[in-house]
């Protein structure tokens, strides 16, 4: 299941999306990273297939299980890498992000989309996990 966290790193705060070694595969890339400064806001869907929309262009869809990989729609492209069953971290992004939207499903949604809310405080020290 693919892991969502706040690292800091020299250019300030930056989110990481890390996928695990099969979701890598199918979404042809390990990680999705933007700095947290990209993110406008930050919900919880509680049914992952809601999270999502427009069309597959890479990455994997199996209906009824996950979504993983990128969604291209007429706003631009989502990447997404949900789960049945988990609710999803949705972020909005801002320009000049590759991505309108990042969907992430996490067990502890609430929390993690708390925690990334523009208005949240990552002036912390150490990296902050926000899923497990």
């Amino acid at each position: 299941m693919a892991r969502l966290v706040v690292e800091r790193d020299a250019d300030g705060w930056t989110v990481v999306v890390r996928l695990a070694w099969w979701e890598a595969l199918l979404a042809r890339r390990r990680a999705v990273r933007v700095p947290r400064a990209w993110v406008a806001s930050a919900g919880v869907e509680p049914d992952w297939w809601r999270a999502m929309r427009g069309t597959p262009v890479v990455g994997r869809c199996r209906p009824g299980r996950f979504c993983v990989g990128e969604r291209e729609h007429v706003l631009g492209r989502d990447f997404v890498a949900v789960r049945a069953g988990v609710p999803v971290v949705v972020l909005e992004l801002r320009p000049p992000s590759p991505f309108v939207r990042l969907a992430v499903s996490v067990p502890e949604a609430e929390e993690a989309a708390r925690s990334l809310r523009p208005d949240g405080d990552a002036e912390e020290d150490a990296p902050e996990e926000a899923s497990g």
